[in-house]
């Protein structure tokens, strides 16, 4: 019989790794679509748009902000700030390989 708890999850790599490679590349990702997208492009976007409206791809999009227009700018800010925090994770993390917690390599 093998007690499970004896034998990690996932076996140790080989070649190393660094954790924060990954917080890097999301924090940054967050950033560009989050802030990049959901707040300058679509605020950008009406107000480049005339009264009558504006067609862009399956979208209308008016002059004012509306509920879901607001509604993205709000979820894009909240996963900037989320990026944000990734990325000084990143910075705060020791550098080192990816193990598992309470796994003894």
């Amino acid at each position: 019989m093998t007690d499970l708890s004896e034998n990690p999850a996932v076996p140790p790599e080989d070649r190393g790794g660094d954790e924060r490679i990954g917080y890097r590349a999301g924090g940054i990702l967050l950033i560009v679509v989050g802030w990049g997208l959901g707040v300058i492009v679509n605020i950008v976007l009406h107000r480049m748009a005339p009264s009558t409206g504006e067609v862009v791809g399956p979208w209308h999009i008016y002059p004012a902000l509306g509920v879901y227009a607001l509604g993205l700018v709000g979820l894009g800010a909240i996963a900037g700030i989320v990026g944000v925090f990734m990325l000084w994770l990143a910075q705060r993390t020791p550098p080192g390989k990816l193990v598992l917690p309470g796994a003894s390599y």
